[in-house]
């Protein structure tokens, strides 16, 4: 099986943030320098920069997709430069020791304005352009179904040339056409988004539909027939006049959320690799080295994003065996060694995932990766199992500070963990993280039944 799905760059949205926050502290640095006695010291500028990502956070100004029309686009410009003059006026009143007079605030919003528009407009018709002439930054496309709305949609795909939509087939309704044909057009040509008419397709049809693109990691959306769909989470969108519905939205799909996520890694990362891992790994490796021969690491291949394939770092918990890609730890397991018993019990034989963590195939919070005879396994039987591999895998989960860590002795312990990995990536936030974060440390200290 191949579950590898083409991503979008996810440079776009802090790229634009960061060009934005460069202008807004130049000109304030610069227009002071110029035209006041005023000093600005660190504080200021973290204060503008905060009021200009809060209101960013809140206009969802960065928040531009591929079939975002101008009109929507010059509505959130108007928008946020409204907001932000008006916070602008509170960011002066708030610090007593920098004085603007009207002229020179009028001045820098001004400048700040067309500036913000320009690239703004500069990056949104660049995009497009790189998207037409190039077929860059690309999603190829399938729609099921013949309505009047499917035959719309088509038309806007294949006009519309500059939303980066490369429309490879439109089937007619499955009783028409062999649903296996459609879902083995859709492997072979690595489609991303399959589109269905829900006025053409049966109850059976759209649940094998919605199995396929789960556990092919694909996105599915609907054209609405609404009675079609009892889903509470359905997302509406609108292309050009085209009412579009999606069946869930991850917060992690987000290329902002990503960024904040890595930067939150990278921090995490490097204070344990730096502060903890240094010392502790020569430590480790002498109790290792002293009670078993064999190497100090054990690396595993494990399933990661889009299911692509990395080793996955731990510290070496048991004697050299052949057992070790095929079967799971168990309580009193003759494999594990005293040392190895100790590390399992505190989980600090994970602790080398941190490295993984910071060359990028891990996060600190994700679903658990699992062996790839695990996941073979667990696929064929366990539903939407394939949407873990949706995001990155994580070091800890709220699977597993909910109890469902370790070895699965029954079909529900996989059920529950699923399920829990799901509601982790459609509800995902820094919080949520910082949480699960906190409930590991403290789990570690106490210690866990399936600690073993």
């Amino acid at each position: 099986m191949n579950f590898k799905q083409g991503r979008y760059s996810g440079l776009i949205t802090p790229l634009s943030y960061l060009i934005d926050l460069s202008i807004i502290n130049f000109l304030l640095f610069k227009l002071f320098t110029i035209y006041t006695d005023s000093e600005l010291e660190l504080k200021h500028f973290i204060t503008i920069s905060s009021l200009w990502i809060l209101i960013s956070v809140f206009n969802k100004f960065y928040y531009v997709h591929r079939y975002t029309n101008i009109v929507k686009l010059l509505t959130l410009l108007f928008n946020q430069i409204i907001l932000f003059s008006l916070s602008f006026f509170c960011f002066v009143g708030l610090f007593s020791d920098i004085y603007v007079d009207t002229g020179l605030a009028i001045k820098i919003l001004s400048l700040n304005s067309i500036l913000i528009i320009l690239i703004k407009l500069l990056s949104y018709y660049s995009i497009k352009k790189f998207r037409s002439d190039y077929g860059g930054n690309n999603r190829k496309t399938v729609i099921i179904g013949n309505t009047l709305e499917a035959q719309n949609l088509e038309f806007f795909f294949k006009t519309n040339k500059e939303a980066g939509y490369i429309h490879r087939r439109t089937f007619l309704p499955l009783n028409k056409d062999s649903i296996n044909d459609c879902l083995q057009f859709i492997k072979e040509n690595k489609i991303d988004e399959i589109y269905c008419s829900l006025e053409q397709i049966t109850d059976l049809e759209l649940k094998t539909l919605i199995k396929f693109s789960d556990n092919n990691l694909k996105t599915i959306k609907f054209i609405p027939n609404r009675t079609k769909l009892n889903y509470n989470k359905l997302i509406y969108e609108t292309y050009g006049s085209i009412t579009i519905l999606s069946l869930r939205k991850a917060p992690l799909q987000d290329s902002i959320n990503i960024f904040f996520k890595r930067l939150l890694d990278l921090i995490i990362a490097t204070i344990v690799i730096v502060f903890i891992l240094s010392w502790l790994i020569p430590i480790v490796a002498l109790f290792i080295k002293l009670e078993s021969s064999g190497p100090v690491f054990f690396k595993q291949i494990r399933n990661g994003i889009n299911y692509e394939e990395f080793y996955c770092f731990k510290f070496r918990s048991m004697l050299l065996n052949n057992q070790a890609d095929t079967k799971q730890a168990s309580k009193q397991d003759p494999r594990i060694t005293r040392t190895g018993k100790f590390l399992r019990k505190t989980s600090l034989d994970e602790m080398p995932q941190f490295i993984n963590v910071f060359i990028g195939n891990m996060s600190v919070v994700g679903p658990r990766p699992h062996m790839t005879k695990e996941n073979d396994r667990y696929f064929k039987y366990v539903e939407k199992y394939m949407l873990r591999h949706s995001i990155k895998p994580g070091i800890s989960g709220l699977a597993q500070v909910s109890g469902f860590r370790g070895e699965v002795k029954k079909e529900s312990d996989i059920v529950n963990r699923v399920k829990l990995d799901i509601f982790y990536i459609e509800n995902w936030s820094i919080l949520l993280d910082i949480k699960i974060i906190i409930k590991t440390i403290t789990n570690s200290f106490l210690g866990e039944d399936k600690a073993y």
